[in-house]
Protein backbone atom coordinates (compact mmCIF):
# COMPACT_ATOMS: atom_id res chain seq x y z
CA UNK A 1 0.00 0.00 0.00
CA UNK A 2 1.46 3.34 -1.06
CA UNK A 3 1.51 6.09 1.53
CA UNK A 4 0.05 9.36 0.40
CA UNK A 5 1.53 12.82 0.49
CA UNK A 6 -1.54 13.80 2.50
CA UNK A 7 -0.61 11.27 5.24
CA UNK A 8 2.99 12.57 5.35
CA UNK A 9 1.75 16.14 5.74
CA UNK A 10 -0.62 15.04 8.49
CA UNK A 11 2.25 13.45 10.42
CA UNK A 12 4.55 16.44 9.88
CA UNK A 13 1.88 18.83 11.18
CA UNK A 14 2.39 17.30 14.62
CA UNK A 15 6.17 17.56 14.61
CA UNK A 16 6.33 20.44 17.12
CA UNK A 17 3.94 18.67 19.50
CA UNK A 18 5.99 15.45 19.25
CA UNK A 19 9.20 17.33 19.98
CA UNK A 20 7.66 19.07 23.02
CA UNK A 21 6.49 15.75 24.48
CA UNK A 22 9.85 14.11 23.68
CA UNK A 23 11.67 16.95 25.44
CA UNK A 24 9.53 16.46 28.55
CA UNK A 25 10.35 12.74 28.52
CA UNK A 26 14.08 12.98 27.84
CA UNK A 27 15.00 16.31 29.48
CA UNK A 28 17.63 16.70 26.75
CA UNK A 29 17.20 18.47 23.43
CA UNK A 30 19.47 16.11 21.44
CA UNK A 31 17.67 13.03 22.78
CA UNK A 32 14.32 14.70 22.16
CA UNK A 33 15.27 15.36 18.52
CA UNK A 34 16.33 11.72 18.11
CA UNK A 35 13.13 10.46 19.71
CA UNK A 36 11.00 12.74 17.51
CA UNK A 37 12.83 11.63 14.38
CA UNK A 38 12.49 7.95 15.29
CA UNK A 39 8.78 8.46 15.94
CA UNK A 40 8.21 10.11 12.55
CA UNK A 41 10.23 7.44 10.74
CA UNK A 42 8.19 4.68 12.38
CA UNK A 43 4.92 6.46 11.68
CA UNK A 44 5.81 6.82 7.99
CA UNK A 45 7.15 3.28 7.73
CA UNK A 46 4.08 1.74 9.36
CA UNK A 47 1.55 4.02 7.70
CA UNK A 48 -0.47 0.97 6.66
CA UNK A 49 -1.21 0.26 10.37
CA UNK A 50 -2.98 3.61 10.68
CA UNK A 51 -6.71 3.21 10.28
CA UNK A 52 -8.81 5.95 8.73
CA UNK A 53 -10.85 7.72 11.37
CA UNK A 54 -8.25 7.11 14.10
CA UNK A 55 -7.10 10.19 15.97
CA UNK A 56 -3.60 10.66 14.47
CA UNK A 57 -2.27 12.68 17.42
CA UNK A 58 -3.02 9.81 19.83
CA UNK A 59 -1.52 7.31 17.36
CA UNK A 60 1.71 9.35 17.05
CA UNK A 61 1.97 9.83 20.82
CA UNK A 62 1.60 6.07 21.30
CA UNK A 63 4.47 5.48 18.86
CA UNK A 64 6.56 8.13 20.65
CA UNK A 65 5.85 6.69 24.10
CA UNK A 66 6.60 3.11 23.01
CA UNK A 67 9.80 4.20 21.26
CA UNK A 68 10.91 6.05 24.39
CA UNK A 69 10.17 3.05 26.64
CA UNK A 70 11.95 0.62 24.30
CA UNK A 71 15.03 2.87 24.14
CA UNK A 72 15.01 3.28 27.93
CA UNK A 73 14.91 -0.50 28.38
CA UNK A 74 17.67 -0.98 25.79
CA UNK A 75 19.92 1.53 27.58
CA UNK A 76 19.23 -0.07 30.95
CA UNK A 77 20.43 -3.44 29.63
CA UNK A 78 23.65 -2.24 28.03
CA UNK A 79 26.67 -0.74 29.76
CA UNK A 80 27.29 2.98 29.57
CA UNK A 81 29.87 4.06 27.01
CA UNK A 82 31.83 7.25 27.40
CA UNK A 83 33.16 8.90 24.28
CA UNK A 84 36.56 10.50 24.83
CA UNK A 85 37.37 13.57 22.79
CA UNK A 86 41.11 13.41 23.40
CA UNK A 87 41.11 16.51 25.60
CA UNK A 88 40.69 14.49 28.80
CA UNK A 89 43.80 13.74 30.82
CA UNK A 90 44.82 10.12 30.70
CA UNK A 91 44.53 8.30 34.01
CA UNK A 92 47.78 8.06 35.91
CA UNK A 93 48.70 4.42 35.76
CA UNK A 94 51.56 3.33 37.94
CA UNK A 95 52.94 -0.08 38.67
CA UNK A 96 50.70 -2.38 40.69
CA UNK A 97 51.73 -1.89 44.33
CA UNK A 98 50.83 -5.52 45.03
CA UNK A 99 53.51 -6.80 42.66
CA UNK A 100 57.06 -6.62 43.94
CA UNK A 101 59.34 -5.00 41.37
CA UNK A 102 63.00 -5.76 41.69
CA UNK A 103 65.77 -5.18 39.25
CA UNK A 104 68.45 -7.75 38.71
CA UNK A 105 71.72 -6.97 40.39
CA UNK A 106 73.40 -4.12 38.52
CA UNK A 107 70.25 -3.33 36.44
CA UNK A 108 69.14 -0.19 38.30
CA UNK A 109 68.66 1.66 35.01
CA UNK A 110 65.74 -0.68 34.26
CA UNK A 111 63.96 0.65 37.35
CA UNK A 112 64.81 4.27 36.54
CA UNK A 113 63.24 3.85 33.09
CA UNK A 114 59.89 3.20 34.78
CA UNK A 115 59.89 6.66 36.36
CA UNK A 116 58.72 9.95 34.86
CA UNK A 117 61.50 11.90 33.17
CA UNK A 118 61.43 14.65 35.78
CA UNK A 119 61.76 12.17 38.66
CA UNK A 120 64.49 10.21 36.89
CA UNK A 121 66.47 13.40 36.17
CA UNK A 122 66.12 14.50 39.80
CA UNK A 123 67.49 11.16 41.01
CA UNK A 124 70.30 11.22 38.47
CA UNK A 125 71.27 14.75 39.58
CA UNK A 126 71.95 13.63 43.17
CA UNK A 127 75.57 13.25 44.33
CA UNK A 128 76.74 9.66 43.78
CA UNK A 129 76.63 8.51 47.42
CA UNK A 130 73.17 9.96 47.99
CA UNK A 131 71.86 8.59 44.68
CA UNK A 132 73.12 5.07 45.40
CA UNK A 133 71.57 5.08 48.88
CA UNK A 134 68.21 6.39 47.64
CA UNK A 135 68.05 3.93 44.72
CA UNK A 136 68.93 0.93 46.88
CA UNK A 137 66.47 1.91 49.64
CA UNK A 138 63.53 3.26 47.67
CA UNK A 139 63.72 1.46 44.33
CA UNK A 140 65.46 -1.80 45.16
CA UNK A 141 63.86 -2.04 48.63
CA UNK A 142 67.14 -2.98 50.35
CA UNK A 143 67.56 -2.76 54.12
CA UNK A 144 69.92 -0.26 55.75
CA UNK A 145 72.24 -3.17 56.59
CA UNK A 146 72.33 -4.35 52.96
CA UNK A 147 73.03 -0.80 51.76
CA UNK A 148 75.80 -0.39 54.36
CA UNK A 149 77.38 -3.66 53.16
CA UNK A 150 77.25 -2.62 49.48
CA UNK A 151 78.51 0.92 50.14
CA UNK A 152 81.04 -0.32 52.72
CA UNK A 153 80.09 2.28 55.32
CA UNK A 154 78.46 2.38 58.79
CA UNK A 155 74.65 2.28 59.21
CA UNK A 156 74.64 5.86 60.51
CA UNK A 157 76.27 7.05 57.29
CA UNK A 158 73.62 5.21 55.22
CA UNK A 159 70.82 6.85 57.23
CA UNK A 160 72.45 10.27 56.83
CA UNK A 161 72.87 9.82 53.06
CA UNK A 162 69.29 8.67 52.70
CA UNK A 163 67.97 11.60 54.71
CA UNK A 164 69.99 14.15 52.76
CA UNK A 165 69.30 12.51 49.37
CA UNK A 166 65.56 12.34 50.02
CA UNK A 167 65.55 15.97 51.19
CA UNK A 168 67.26 17.06 47.96
CA UNK A 169 64.70 15.07 45.93
CA UNK A 170 61.81 16.52 47.92
CA UNK A 171 63.06 20.05 47.23
CA UNK A 172 63.61 19.36 43.52
CA UNK A 173 60.27 17.61 43.03
CA UNK A 174 58.01 19.87 45.10
CA UNK A 175 56.27 21.40 42.06
CA UNK A 176 56.05 17.98 40.39
CA UNK A 177 54.37 16.52 43.50
CA UNK A 178 51.84 19.36 43.68
CA UNK A 179 51.09 19.07 39.97
CA UNK A 180 50.43 15.34 40.34
CA UNK A 181 48.51 15.93 43.59
CA UNK A 182 50.89 13.80 45.63
CA UNK A 183 51.13 16.58 48.24
CA UNK A 184 48.76 19.36 49.19
CA UNK A 185 49.20 22.84 47.75
CA UNK A 186 49.34 24.36 51.26
CA UNK A 187 52.43 26.35 52.21
CA UNK A 188 55.25 24.56 53.98
CA UNK A 189 56.07 25.56 57.57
Amino acid sequence: MQRSKEFENLVLEHLDMLYAVALRLTHNSADAEDLTQNTVVKALRFHDKFKEGTYIKAWLLTILRNTFINEYRRRARRPTFVELTGAEPAPQLGPDPQLPLQAEEGRTNDLLELLDDQVRHAIESLPDDFRMAVIMADLEDKSYKEIADVMECPLGTVMSRLYRGRKLLRDQLEDYARHHRVVSTAKKN
